[in-house]
């Protein structure tokens, strides 16, 4: 894409999202710079492979172009900010998001993909405003399926709007150290899941959010609808995790379940987890350490390690 065009957009949504108010306003960093770790680093984009940079800027171009075609135009808009943030660029695609809510308050996939993004820029107490604003908005409205940008091998979107706030609305407590109020969103998402997918990954926050509370009987209950055989084809290292938990897998054999960054990072914090609920803190902060060294910063399974570090 032309870096000019970039630029000249990212200026537009600047001044647009200025004028929209500046309770949302992101904090100035460095050029080049997206966000600061919990631990003080700066945090830039992340290295992509070619030919997977090359395709998500084809598809930046595409989704900029049905904007300018339509910038009223709401899921124009959701898609732009989430091409944006599939390129690193997650300031903007905030930006992008703040301008949606501008134009469609009472949309509540805004507050919802603003959110996820502001978990990405360890924007925790922002991140769990916008979910608890998706969660008004949502309520007493049918659940929609949420297309995937990234699709699956079999190309079937699992997740809905009311899953993913859900879910990210306990991650943010989950990181914040809020493991109670975590517990409680991850109980809603499961509760709203309908499909093995949704189901392991709700329960994997959920039992972990448990056990940290001290509510080990009732951490041990969610264990028990979790089987070797399930219709799993997302969060496969999340089914693993849960058997390791319910004392199904060896946990050393988790490594083939492996195979590239956002994977590790959460087949990592998985384990680390594992360890340090049953009571080898040391080991558990070790693997922690190692995920911080991938560099792999967006993902989920990083931030937590992290924030995990940041608390110790």
């Amino acid at each position: 894409m032309d870096l000019l065009k970039l630029f000249l957009f990212g200026a537009a949504l600047f001044l647009l999202t200025a004028a929209c108010g500046s309770d949302h306003d992101l904090p100035p960093l460095a050029r080049g710079a997206e966000a600061i770790s919990l631990l003080g680093d700066t945090l830039k984009a992340p290295d992509l492979p070619d030919e997977v940079r090359d395709e998500y800027r084809e598809n930046l171009e595409a989704a900029m172009n049905d904007y300018k075609l339509d910038p009223e135009n709401a899921d124009a808009i959701i898609w732009l900010g989430r091409r944006l943030a599939y390129l690193g660029n997650y300031r903007e695609a905030v930006r992008t998001f703040t301008e949606g809510i501008f134009k469609h308050p009472e949309d509540a996939r805004f507050y919802r993909h603003r959110g996820h993004r502001y978990i990405t820029l360890r924007m925790f107490d922002k991140a769990i405003d916008d979910f608890e604003s998706a969660v008004r908005l949502m309520r007493n409205h049918p659940d929609i399926v949420e297309p995937d940008g990234l699709p699956n091998k079999r190309n079937e979107p699992r997740s809905t709007l009311h899953t993913n706030v859900w879910y990210h609305l306990g991650l943010a407590h989950y990181l914040n150290g809020n493991f109670r109020s975590a517990a409680e969103s991850f109980r809603h998402c499961l509760e709203a899941s309908s499909n093995d997918d949704m189901k392991v990954a709700a329960i994997y926050w959920y039992y972990m959010a448990e056990r940290r509370t001290g509510n080990d009987e009732r951490a041990g209950r969610l264990l028990e609808v979790v089987e070797p055989e399930m219709d799993v084809i997302e969060n496969e290292v999340y089914h693993v995790l849960l058997l390791v938990f319910n004392g199904i897998f060896d946990a050393n054999k988790l490594s083939e379940t492996s195979g590239d960054a956002l994977l590790e990072a959460t087949l990592g914090y998985g384990i680390g987890n594992w360890h340090y609920i049953n009571g080898r803190t040391g080991r558990a902060f070790q693997i922690w350490q190692e995920i911080l060294e991938t560099g792999n910063w967006p993902t989920f399974g990083y931030i937590a390690a992290e924030a995990e570090l940041a608390r110790r």
